[in-house]
């Protein structure tokens, strides 16, 4: 499967989590790591777009795309989210959910609905799941963000 993330780009090729590990996110806590991504650019332009104030988006961004390989992936559907899975900032039942996911160690990608749009799919990626080996960035281009997209 291919998916895609932007970010910095100094960090494009980096699939180790660190980052998520170090800030948090929606789906982790502080200390636990994953690399988010998302099914298409566009919605990883969205993604990007809704957690960066106009004032944080960087000059040097990158898009990567990555393959996964054959790796088994748990999907959730919203059925299976809290009910506050959509509140801003992330609630505290969010990213306590993912976190148990990830540390559980039964799959090394998370399908869960966008909160942007929910009948599309951001992936959570396990780096410490020994499947996460079969990740393998087959692309990074530099992308220059369009700021009317904010405006």
């Amino acid at each position: 499967m291919i998916i895609y993330r932007i970010g910095n780009a100094a960090y494009a090729k980096d699939l180790t989590g660190n980052g998520a590990k170090l800030n948090g996110g929606r789906w982790n806590n502080i200390s636990v790591p994953c690399v988010y991504t998302a099914e298409s650019r566009a919605l990883a332009i969205l993604e990007y777009s809704a957690n960066v104030p106009l004032s944080a988006i960087l000059r040097a961004l990158a898009m990567t795309t990555i393959d996964t390989g054959r790796t088994v992936i748990q999907e959730l559907s919203v059925a299976d989210l809290p009910g506050d899975w959509r509140v801003s900032p992330a609630p505290a039942s969010a990213k306590d959910l993912g976190s148990k996911l990830l540390k559980k160690m039964e799959v090394a990608i998370i399908k869960i609905p966008s909160i942007i749009i929910p009948e599309e799919f951001n992936y959570i990626l396990n780096p410490s799941h020994p499947d996460a080996k079969q990740f393998r960035i087959v692309g990074v281009k530099v992308f220059v963000y369009d700021i009317r997209i904010k405006k």
